[in-house]
C-alpha cells in the first residue's frame, strides 16, 4: 500500500481535522516557510476541506493528513503542490506537529509521499523550498535523497530581513 506503514497512514482530509488546520494554518511561526501574510478563518479552512473532493489534476495540490496509526492521533500533514502532469513534477512540503516532532514520523510520511508520487502520480521529479537557517529540514530531505540544486538568494522575508532559501530536488 502506497500510503501506510507500520507506523503511520496518509490519508484524506475529514471535516474533523478542521481544528489542526486551525491550529497551524494561524500559527505566525510557519508563516514564513507557508508564505501566509494573514490568519485564515474557520470558514475559509471548511471551504478548503470541502474542495478536498478534487482531484491533484482538478486542483494541481493534494493535502494528506498524517494519522498514527496506534491511537489514530492526527500528528501533521503532508503537501504536493504546484503539481504539473506536463512535466510530472511537484512540490513537496511536510508539516509534523509540535508535540510529535523528533520521533521520526516526518520521514516515515515524507518517505511514503514520495513513493506515493513516483510510484502511483509516476512523476519524474520532486522539489522542495527550505531555508538555509532550517537545519532539521534539510536533514530530513537528505534522508529521502533530495539533492540540493541551487540557491534562492534573499527569497524569504522574515520581519526587516530577508533569508535564503535553498532548493532541494529528487529527480528520478
Amino acid at each position: 500500500m502506497y500510503l501506510k506503514n507500520d507506523h503511520i497512514t496518509l490519508r484524506a482530509l475529514e471535516p474533523e481535522d478542521l481544528e489542526h488546520f486551525y491550529r497551524w494554518e494561524n500559527d505566525t511561526t510557519l508563516w514564513a516557510v507557508s508564505s501566509a501574510v494573514e490568519p485564515y478563518s474557520r470558514y475559509i479552512l471548511k471551504e478548503y476541506i470541502a474542495f478536498a473532493d478534487k482531484t491533484i489534476y482538478e486542483k494541481k495540490q493534494l493535502r494528506l493528513m498524517i494519522e498514527r496509526n496506534a491511537d489514530k492521533a492526527v500528528i501533521g500533514a503532508v503537501d504536493l503542490f504546484d503539481f504539473d502532469p506536463h512535466h510530472w513534477r511537484a512540490g513537496v512540503g511536510v508539516l509534523v506537529d509540535k508535540s510529535f516532532q523528533y520521533q521520526g514520523f516526518g520521514t516515515e510520511a515524507l518517505e511514503l509521499l514520495v513513493t506515493y508520487a513516483f510510484e502511483f502520480l509516476k512523476l519524474k521529479q520532486l522539489y522542495a523550498h527550505v531555508p538555509v537557517t532550517n537545519a532539521v529540514s534539510k536533514s530530513l530531505f537528505a534522508k529521502l535523497q533530495f539533492v540540493h540544486t541551487g540557491t534562492l538568494k534573499s527569497w524569504l522575508r522574515q520581519g526587516d530581513e530577508f533569508i535564503d532559501v535553498d532548493v532541494l530536488q529528487r529527480v528520478q
